[in-house]
């Protein structure tokens, strides 16, 4: 049990290094300023720490009996996460409103595709790892 642990935590932090670099390309180079979407993230370790940490926690969720289709699974392993972020860390936690829409009308959209890329990573790291 503790491999399979390591494994799904392993798989979630490496999946969230892939996506929090996507998220922070994206705002480099000018993405997220053409959707409208006030994200800048800028790539270090005060910003990238904390994101790696919370991925391997959620890439827990892997070992839930969830369908065994990979883009289904890495789709719904990604709502946790939105959701979370969109129903309380943006509205309660940094104040930007529900959904974070006071970052821009596309905000959530982002946020869900930033997820989508975690999800479907972890779930390809996890299948590759043979958890």
């Amino acid at each position: 049990m503790l491999r399979r642990l390591s494994l799904a935590y392993a798989a979630g932090l490496a999946a969230a290094l892939i996506a929090s670099i996507a998220l922070w390309a994206a705002g480099h180079f000018g993405l997220l300023a053409k959707l409208h979407v006030a994200i800048a993230p800028a790539l270090g370790l005060y910003w990238l720490y904390p994101r790696l940490i919370v991925g391997g926690l959620w890439g827990l969720q892997l070992l839930l009996p969830i369908t065994h289709q990979p883009f289904l699974r890495g789709i719904v392993v990604s709502l946790a996460p939105t959701l979370l972020t969109l129903l309380w860390i943006f509205p309660f936690q940094t104040g930007q409103g529900w959904l974070g829409i006071e970052l821009g009308l596309l905000t959530p959209l982002v946020i869900w595709a930033t997820n989508l890329v975690w999800g479907w990573t972890a779930v390809i790291w996890s299948r590759t790892t043979g958890l």
